[in-house]
């Protein structure tokens, strides 16, 4: 596999055989477009200063029983895409399960629970969950920054 845009070994994912490489899609490796590879268009010190901006609007939400954020990492939606029950039983998915987002999973503390966080460029997610994703409870979701 050839080299990745922001400089993850791709040899070490396990959707490696399914993806089309970044460098070879211009950063579309799944066909929608990945956050890591749209802010280092502008540079690497976008993407930091992204990162940096997106951990600020995560923690703002103080959800005090969350570990600290401190890093994100690029996610594909298809990983991340849980199914929610709407209070009128509809089900929904938020994200483009073909889409990079940038997000992290920390534990819930005191539980056996935990908080997954997704952004994309304008939206930021924050869910909570048991062992692989069941049981997802929506906590957060709103516009984090205007685009």
């Amino acid at each position: 596999m050839a080299a990745s845009i922001c400089g993850i070994d791709c040899t070490k994912c396990e959707l490696s055989s399914t993806c089309n490489g970044c460098m070879e899609t211009n950063g579309r490796p799944f066909g929608a477009e990945c956050m890591a590879a749209l802010c280092l268009e502008k540079g690497e010190k976008e993407l930091c200063e992204f990162k940096r901006n997106l951990i600020a609007a995560f923690r703002a939400l103080n959800i005090e029983d969350m570990e600290e954020i401190t890093e994100l990492h690029a996610l594909k939606g298809s990983l991340i895409n849980l199914e929610y029950t709407l209070p009128n039983e509809q089900i929904i998915r938020f994200w483009n399960d073909d889409k990079i987002y940038l997000g992290n999973q920390l534990s819930k503390k005191g539980s056996d629970r935990y908080y997954g966080m997704i952004a994309d460029e304008n939206y930021l997610m924050v869910s909570e969950y048991s062992g692989p994703g069941s049981d997802a409870e929506l906590v957060a979701f709103m516009r984090w920054r205007q685009s």
